[in-house]
């Protein structure tokens, strides 16, 4: 047997998510479907980030075992084969047999696109979140300057999450803005990358929707350090949309 390492990119707009649900399409059942048309072999994948409904990957993780003779860098051709075209597999790899992708020490990348304009643009609505409003970038660098570093970030947590600590490391949280209109208070796109060692449930979602909040002058960029201290969900903004989210790389 051998564990190879698979670098996965995804649209998924059509997708409840990662994880395997009963009766909903996710990603790692059509991994799973894939492996086994391929090899035979009844195996399941081991997922990086369990990303939620509608959001979208880049560079997600997954690993399975086999018994296959196809050489490890061969798989990403054989398996893009047998997967939908919204589902691609950007590397295949072999990897020590103790290798997990959820236990080890890593940097996860995410990026956060926001469409600032006046109408939105109807081929950006599955991978942007349209805001209308104008948006003050300075101060939302300033309010996600406080996220960075070692922190509890229970009030940016979904109430729903099962993790057994919200204790998370932010690295670092850009903002770019992208096709600025001279003369207009529009942005255009606006990324929001955020790093970090690993993400609580809808994390990045609420820190996006927190900023949106900011930038829009519903908060004042220092409360944010408020928010942090008073480790309860209801004081920070809300759940930005799925479909704005992207997980661009995850680095061991």
């Amino acid at each position: 047997m051998k564990r190879i390492k698979l670098t996965v990119s995804y649209d998924g707009t059509n997708y409840s998510g990662w994880q395997i649900q009963p009766n909903a399409p996710t990603i790692e059942a059509e991994l799973d479907k894939a492996i086994a048309s391929l090899t035979g072999e009844n195996v399941h994948v081991i997922g990086a980030s369990r990303t939620d409904a509608g959001v979208h990957g880049k560079g997600n993780v997954a690993v399975f075992d086999t018994s296959s003779t196809i050489p490890a860098d061969r798989f990403s051709y054989a398996l893009n084969r047998y997967l939908p075209e919204d589902i691609q597999i950007q590397k295949s790899e072999e990897v020590d047999k103790d290798f997990h992708p959820r236990h080890c020490d890593t940097k996860k990348t995410y990026e956060y696109k926001i469409s600032n304009t006046e109408f939105y643009l109807p081929q950006e609505r599955r991978y942007s979140w349209h805001v209308q409003a104008k948006l003050d970038l300075e101060k939302m660098q300033e309010a996600a300057n406080y996220l960075i570093g070692e922190h509890d970030f229970k009030s940016f947590a979904s109430v729903h999450t099962q993790a057994e600590t919200t204790i998370r490391t932010i690295y670092s949280i850009e903002l770019i803005a992208k096709d600025k209109k001279e003369g207009k208070d529009y942005q255009g796109e606006i990324i929001i990358r955020v790093k970090g060692n690993g993400f609580l449930y809808n994390m990045v979602r609420i820190i996006a929707g927190t900023l949106v909040g900011v930038g829009k002058g519903r908060f004042e960029s220092q409360y944010v350090k408020e928010m942090l201290e008073a480790l309860d969900r209801t004081k920070a903004g809300e759940t930005a949309p799925p479909q704005g989210l992207t997980l661009v790389e995850i680095q061991y």
